[in-house]
């Protein structure tokens, strides 16, 4: 029988794949209809992906999540957050690996059919 050793080395995962991920994970929750942009400011200086709707945090290998999304009309809000809650937390915890402290939902406005965004 042979015994297999992991060799010596070390995984490191970019900011912006946890990004990828939160992302993915927040746009296949039914009644999402996008991410929002996040408005400037000095903390976004400092997190990354903050232009397309996900701000992540690392601290001592704990991720933090900030996501801003636009819901789609007649869906339940809180049940929408919910769900973005649990998609993004398995996701990350089950590609990474990492501990997920807090997503935190951020409803930036609702999508109504037949109404034209600029």
């Amino acid at each position: 029988m042979t015994d297999y050793s992991r060799p010596p080395g070390k995984t490191t995962i970019a900011p912006e794949v946890l990004t990828t991920i939160a992302r993915m994970a927040t746009l296949s929750v039914p009644g999402v209809s996008a991410l929002a942009p996040v408005a400037g400011g000095v903390n976004r200086l400092f997190r990354r992906g903050a232009a397309n709707g996900v701000q992540i945090a690392i601290h001592e290998n704990i991720v933090v999540a900030d996501i801003f999304i636009i819901v789609k009309e007649e869906v339940n809000i809180r049940e929408v957050g919910r769900d973005i809650q649990q998609q993004v937390t398995r996701a990350i915890q089950e590609m990474t690996g990492m501990e997920v402290g807090q997503v935190n939902i951020h409803i930036e406005d609702i999508h109504y059919e037949g109404s034209e965004e600029a």
